[in-house]
């Protein structure tokens, strides 16, 4: 099954004339959990900024906010409000209240977990906070399928957050400061995604879960991180294909997160050598949130990119019938503030979740 939904050009598909044979074989590896009790995604929440309400995806987004301050002083204190509102927002889709969950996991790109910890003190909910950069949606959602899976809680919510200007300055440089962007940056998402997962109720099931190991191809570029993150996107997904006798045409969709349309060619020719060709049911979530008129290179990157898409137009998709099985990775570049300034790589690192109607 194909996707399409881009206005634009950059839709990150790569024709190939040459299709290897994909592998077969089951490794019986100890990367990928199979859940014997899946939780169900009784409710979601996908919030976003103007720039990407305008973008391909925006009749999918639940909420759309003009205001890049949200009506507050700083950017921070405006990521803040954008995970609490997705966060409420899902609890509200559940159609639960907030004393009937048992677990809110949450993450994000700012020091110390900034905006979850400030958004988890109004709540009244048990926190575990969760750091793995823009894959920590996916990690979110594997961890709190676990507990669900095991009979630890019955209701967990999984939330991620990342904002334009306060990602760039924490990590890059001051909005004022005006820096030239190269052009295979990315534009990092302003946006947050909420999923209430539960082991009651009705909707799509996640199954299993693959969680990725740290790659490292010696990437010190700080604006490159598509092609820093690519690596560890093929580690996972060839882990999960191994470990579950699948291969790609067994998914409706294949969806990485934030590598970008030069990060996802890559990907696609690193599973090549890996001996497993990606069709047209392979897309990136960095190539999805923006059209190609709005200038932002390479596409979209950040915690929020996608965790805004996968709940909206992936899970849309999944409950209106068009997908049965999705594989879901993100992808998150590790480093720190000062790491790569003091000479560092970038070590990186994927999770994954199939997500079934």
């Amino acid at each position: 099954m194909g996707v399409v939904l881009h206005k634009g050009e950059n839709c990150g598909f790569t024709d190939k004339t040459i299709i290897p044979t994909p592998k077969h074989q089951k490794s019986g590896g100890k990367q990928t959990i199979f859940f014997n009790n899946p939780p169900k995604i009784i409710g979601r929440m996908s919030v976003v900024g103007e720039k990407e309400g305008k973008g391909p995806l925006s009749d999918y987004f639940d909420k759309i906010v003009n205001d890049a301050k949200w009506g507050e002083k700083t950017f921070e204190r405006a990521e803040i409000d954008m995970l609490m509102s997705a966060i409420r927002g899902s609890i509200e889709s559940a159609e639960i209240k907030e004393e009937d969950v048992d677990m809110l996991i949450t993450g994000d790109l700012l020091n110390q977990l900034t905006s979850s910890s400030y958004a988890a003190r109004d709540l009244t909910i048990p926190h575990l906070g969760l750091y793995s950069a823009c894959s920590t949606m996916s990690e979110s959602l594997a961890v709190g399928s676990s507990f669900v899976n095991a009979g630890y809680f019955d209701t967990v919510v999984c939330a991620t957050v990342s904002h334009f200007a306060t990602a760039e300055r924490q990590f890059r440089y001051p909005l004022e400061y005006g820096c030239q962007r190269p052009p295979y940056a990315q534009w990092t998402v302003t946006g947050a995604g909420s999923t209430v997962l539960s082991s009651k109720g009705s909707g799509p099931r996640i199954t299993m879960a693959t969680f990725g190991k740290v790659v490292d191809f010696g990437i010190n570029d700080l604006n490159n991180l598509g092609a820093a993150m690519a690596p560890a996107a093929m580690s996972t997904l060839t882990a999960l294909f191994e470990e579950t006798g699948s291969e790609p045409g067994d998914y409706d969709l294949i969806l990485t997160g934030d590598l970008g349309k030069l990060g996802s060619d890559i990907m696609r020719d690193l599973m090549i050598e890996q001996g497993y060709f990606l069709g047209q049911n392979y897309i990136d979530c960095g190539n999805m949130v923006y059209d190609v008129t709005q200038k932002c290179y390479q596409g979209g990157s950040g915690a929020g990119c996608s965790a805004s898409v996968i709940n909206s137009f992936v899970l849309d998709k999944l409950e209106e019938g068009e997908y049965n099985r999705v594989a879901y990775l993100a992808t998150g570049a590790l480093m720190s503030t000062q790491s790569c300034y003091q000479g560092e790589t970038i070590p990186c690192i994927s999770h994954a979740v199939v997500i079934e109607r």
